[in-house]
């Protein structure tokens, strides 16, 4: 289970960890971080708390490596724009320094600038000439209409004429058609396009603002048009206004900037708009072709840029790292070494010495580092080697609090107990092979789906894999011993022990059976389902097992406190903590287990609810029918007696004799380790420095001890019922799984018509993999995440620990930039 020259990794307590200081000569610090980052199994203090992050020594390469990486971010939304992807293979590419590549990235830089900007008003003048050219055919095509119908109207005005006469025309027609030329009116026109969105309030603005006084014409462009302005396609309408005076062509074109309206030169003059027409197309071509070439060089440059990108990348991200690293070392009092501190296992004691003296020698240095041991006053920092496997359940355990330094850790013991206390209330070996063929898969494509970015629910589902494979591979068990199959029973492991006495006992209870073959050998004996009594016996057979399992379980937990005090040779936690606490909780709760199994093993009909109320209530009294085994009446008094007096045993010494210590130790009549004081003192006095000592409240001492014994107390009550979550659940899948199958299943089946029959699996498949899948399997999880957390580990675990960070480069290559 460890890594390459690396110790087996011990999960019931953290790696034993040493404080060290490092010094280290200028010329090679650099090169000593890097290596440590490389190590990745040193975390370092920061001895420049008190300065800003502007008045450290490095300030000045961090602002450097953050230009680099604003650099860097414009490259990479280069490459998203142009659809490139950056190459895993170039970080084993050629090496570069960091001057080296801090100019080349002001180059790359400045020359895709410049590129952009080129690109884009070469664009922006091929938009334009292609609105042009749109104005020009839409306009001219509206000219074109107006002089035909005018040729058309004047060749009908001179027919009438001269067929009727000019005494029957009309007076002001034949005035309008006989003005000289030179006295009419001279319209002024602008063209261009307008968003068809605005085109409406255009018109209306146009309308008011002139008072009627222009003549508006649209045309609708069918295709949407890319704006010179905004860069993006939108459908517009060509227009053209005219207007008469200086005045209104004043309002027109300040309406026309208002409204956004791209205008272009027009002439009315047939030759010369083909004329134009015919050099807009030429410059459009032209355009276009340059506008190709400059794309295509530049994506070749944007290209160039992702083949190098994640090694440049990681290079700047190592050497900001670096930088803020170096800034938490201190000067020595000389001003030409550095001095560092930190945290590191024991077992890395060799490997940190061996890069140091690498770096040393690498660096050219004549000095080599100083490596030294500290002994520590605070608390060391909690570190747990785990793999892909255990670190999800490890996981679980540190979401509630991270363990104390060596304190024993419960997620050893959870990599077994999760699952099952899920599988308990899961089971369905059905079920759990759904599960299980889900979670296999994800595991199978572990590797592309670690390197691609999935959505939240998927990447919990994804982190937690090992997990889930484990609940349903438990559930597979759990299932097999309900024997239930989509709730259906099978006859797995041979056929069941009783038979019905006649045809008429198929829906009697187990009055109307017989036994005619051995004990069903494995799990519930499949005649019970679909009788009558099912749910009664399924009833007592869970709720009994579930106190069993939380018993076992709270048991386990009274025991690791005491690995734990002795381990940190605690003494008082041993006699006044774990051994009243196992009477306790045995006298009680631990008895009624053993009633519960001499019940199953004897086949007795007494009533432990009345066993175990009455124990309290009238313990002298005789048990009568209720009574399991000889002597039990007087066990249950002795057992009674030990359980009243664990009480004040867990109260009363442990104060005394902390005061007691106390006392001597301030009188120089002993001189007891720190380790030896309640767990809650230690850590009070190991923040205090030499020669100053923390005032001992005895009431506190004592309130504090009262609240953990009613604590305790009440808690073995509580904590005992809240198994019961475990029969509670357990029956409610099974109910539900049997309704499912029963009442959409089974109910489909008797139409005998092949639509509902589909209709009805199809609903089936829905809600169990809806309901029973995700919703029940959601449940179960929090219900057994709760039952580790509070009933399990409050019984030893403190969890007020922090994590062992080390200074990784691993690390900083899994994160984003920001």
């Amino acid at each position: 289970m460890g890594g390459v020259g690396l110790p087996t990794m011990d999960l019931m307590r953290s790696e034993p960890m040493q404080l060290a200081r490092i010094i280290i000569p200028m010329e090679s610090a650099h090169r000593t971080v890097s290596y440590l980052g490389d190590l990745g199994l040193f975390q370092f203090k920061d001895l420049n708390s008190g300065k800003s992050p502007f008045q450290r020594t490095f300030a000045t390469q961090i602002k450097r490596c953050g230009e680099m990486a604003r650099k860097l971010r414009f490259f990479r939304d280069q490459m998203m724009k142009a659809g490139r992807l950056a190459s895993t293979r170039s970080a084993y590419g050629s090496e570069i320094s960091l001057d080296e590549l801090e100019v080349k990235l002001g180059e790359l830089e400045s020359e895709l600038i410049e590129m952009n900007a080129n690109t884009e008003k070469l664009q922006r003048a091929y938009n334009e000439l292609l609105e042009y050219k749109l104005v020009l055919q839409k306009a001219g095509d509206f000219f074109n209409h107006a002089q035909n119908s005018a040729t058309a109207h004047q060749r009908e005005f001179e027919e009438h004429r001269l067929v009727e006469g000019s005494m029957d025309s009309p007076l002001l027609l034949e005035q309008e058609m006989t003005t000289d030329i030179s006295k009419q009116v001279k319209l002024g026109f602008v063209s261009g396009l307008v968003p068809r969105d605005k085109s409406m309030a255009f018109e209306r603005i146009l309308f008011r603002t002139t008072r009627g006084n222009v003549f508006l014409k649209q045309n609708v462009v069918e295709e949407p048009v890319m704006d010179p302005v905004q860069g993006e396609k939108v459908e517009k309408n060509v227009f053209i206004i005219f207007y008469s005076g200086e005045r209104a062509k004043n309002k027109v074109l300040k309406i026309c900037d208002a409204f956004g309206a791209n205008r272009y030169p027009f002439t009315d003059n047939i030759g010369k708009r083909y004329q134009i027409i015919t050099e807009v197309s030429g410059k459009i071509s032209e355009l276009k072709t340059t506008i190709e070439v400059g794309t295509l060089h530049w994506s070749s440059v944007v290209q160039a840029i992702a083949n190098q990108f994640e090694q440049w990348n990681n290079l700047v991200k190592k050497e900001k790292s670096i930088c803020h690293t170096l800034n938490t070392l201190s000067f020595d009092v000389t001003k030409k070494c550095l001095v560092a501190e930190g945290w590191h296992p024991v077992f890395a004691t060799t490997q940190i010495q061996k890069a140091l003296q690498r770096a040393t020698v690498d660096s050219n240095s004549q000095v080599g580092a100083i490596f030294e041991v500290l002994h520590a006053k605070e608390s060391p920092p909690t570190y747990f080697r785990t793999n892909k496997f255990t670190s999800a359940f490890q996981e679980i355990v540190d979401a509630y609090g991270v363990a104390k330094y060596q304190e024993a850790n419960p997620g050893l013991y959870t990599i077994v107990t999760f699952p099952f206390l899920f599988a308990v209330m899961f089971g369905d070996w059905g079920h759990g092979i759904c599960l299980f063929l889900a979670t296999l898969f994800l595991i199978l494509r572990e590797k592309k789906y670690s390197s691609q970015k999935l959505g939240d629910i998927m990447e919990m589902a994804f982190g937690g894999r090992y997990v889930i494979i484990m609940m349903s591979i438990f559930s597979i068990y759990t299932g097999l011993i309900y024997n239930e199959f989509f709730s259906v029973p099978f006859e797995l492991f041979g056929r069941s022990a009783y038979d019905c006495r006649d045809s008429s006992c198929r829906d009697a209870t187990t009055i109307g059976m017989i036994k005619v073959r051995g004990t069903y050998p494995f799990g519930v004996d499949p005649i019970w389902h679909g009788t009558r009594s099912e749910l009664p016996f399924l009833n007592s057979l869970k709720m009994k097992m579930s106190i069993l399992l939380g018993v076992a379980q709270m048991n386990l937990g009274i025991i690791l406190s005491y690995f734990n005090a002795k381990f940190f040779r605690n003494d008082l936690n041993i006699w006044y903590q774990f051994i009243p606490q196992m009477i306790f909780l045995n006298s009680l709760f631990g008895y009624l287990s053993l009633l519960i199994i001499v019940k199953w093993c004897t086949g007795s009909q007494a009533d432990l609810y009345h066993v175990m109320i009455y124990m309290f209530l009238s313990p002298t009294d005789d048990l009568g029918e209720n009574q399991l085994f000889w002597g039990q009446k007087y066990l249950q008094i002795l057992l009674l007696l030990l359980a009243l007096v664990a009480v004040p045993w867990m109260l009363i010494p442990k104060p005394l004799l902390l005061k007691k210590q106390h006392e001597e130790r301030h009188q120089g009549q002993a001189y007891a380790p720190l380790h030896s004081l309640d767990e809650n003192i230690e850590s009070d006095f190991s923040d205090k420095p030499h020669g100053e000592h923390e005032e001992f409240e005895f009431s506190e001492v004592l309130v504090h001890q009262l609240i953990h014994t009613i604590e305790f107390v009440l808690g073995s009550v509580s904590n005992t019922a809240s198994y019961l979550r475990l029969w509670a659940l357990s029956l409610a899948h099974s109910e539900l799984s049997s309704v499912f199958y029963e009442k959409v299943l089974l109910l489909a089946w008797g139409f005998n018509n092949l639509v509902i029959l589909i209709i009805g699996i199809i609903v089936f498949i829905f809600a169990t993999v809806g309901v029973l899948l995700v919703m029940e399997t959601l449940s179960a999880f929090l219900h057994a995440l709760r039952l580790h957390w509070v009933e399990f580990q409050n019984k030893f675990y403190e969890g007020d620990g922090y994590k062992f960070s080390p200074f990784s480069f691993a690390s900083i290559s899994e994160e984003d930039d920001n």
